[in-house]
């Protein structure tokens, strides 16, 4: 398997949202995206998948070794070759990847947020940053990318917590602020345990609101200029807001289970956000 062979099925299998995302920017720009979108899975599974935190740690270490081997040209990991192959036309800011593995680095030390401002502190190290590297690989004006596309990763995490709600909370991580649970009378035994009540609905329609207005308000500030090259983060807001509907539909019986969409809507769903917008 070659280093792109292992980036493809490492960040975008067929068939997953990521892949149709990925269909949706420029053809000559998809190898160094999907390389981007390994590298972040790999820092996910570093830190939010290892139920050892030492392990953790270590591989944390080893990937800030790695970024700066990237740096010097001498990478090792695949996805790490694939990023320098596929750089050349479009260099890497190695402070930037550097940044977004502090920013996951962030799960090691802390599973819960008292509030959301100091949610948006993890929200904007880790999706806000994530986005702007992948606006800056397409943009016409990439000093300008942060501007609006860090707003686009934060509400992109919000939409992520919710999906991956249950996951997270077994795996001992709840990004649900606790000012908020507490507000709604929902306790973290609630969400480990997968227990559904009122309260917990109520919490949820919060949150599912929160995560949208965010991804419209977000997706309005993409200039104009700038909406043709950014198909991928436009097609990841279309296929969050998608998804936020089913949940919604589904009653947020997301404690038990991840709600998907199937291929073929995922399919059409990308292609109109790019084509028919």
């Amino acid at each position: 398997m070659n280093f792109d062979d292992y980036c493809q099925q490492k960040a975008a299998p067929p068939g997953s949202s990521t892949y149709y995302a990925l269909k949706r920017a420029p053809a000559t720009y998809q190898p160094l995206l999907t390389a981007l979108f390994a590298l972040r899975k790999e820092f996910e599974e570093t830190v939010k998948e290892m139920s050892d935190p030492a392990i953790g740690r270590t591989r944390f270490a080893w990937w800030q070794q790695e970024i700066a081997a990237l740096a010097a040209g001498q990478p090792t990991h695949p996805v790490s070759q694939a990023l320098a192959a596929h750089a050349e036309k479009n260099p890497l800011e190695y402070p930037a990847l550097q940044a977004l593995l502090a920013g996951y680095a962030m799960d090691l030390d802390q599973a819960r947020y008292l509030d959301y401002p100091n949610l948006r502190r993890y929200l904007n190290s880790v999706g806000g940053a994530f986005a702007v590297l992948v606006a800056r690989t397409t943009a016409r004006d990439p000093l300008q990318a942060s501007q609006w596309a860090a707003p686009l990763g934060e509400a992109l995490m919000l939409a992520q917590i919710i999906d991956e709600l249950g996951r997270d909370a077994r795996c001992g991580r709840i990004y649900i602020p606790v000012d908020e649970m507490q507000r709604f009378n929902v306790i973290a035994a609630d969400l480990i345990n997968g227990r559904y009540s009122d309260e917990f609905t109520s919490l949820m329609r919060f949150q599912t609101a929160r995560a949208r207005d965010a991804l419209h308000l977000a997706q309005s500030t993409v200039p104009a200029a700038e909406r043709r090259w950014q198909g991928t983060l436009r097609a990841q807001v279309a296929l969050a807001l998608a998804l936020l509907d089913e949940i919604e539909r589904d009653g947020y019986q997301v404690l038990h289970q991840r709600v998907a969409l199937t291929p073929i809507r995922k399919l059409w769903i990308t292609w109109r956000a790019t084509y028919a917008s």
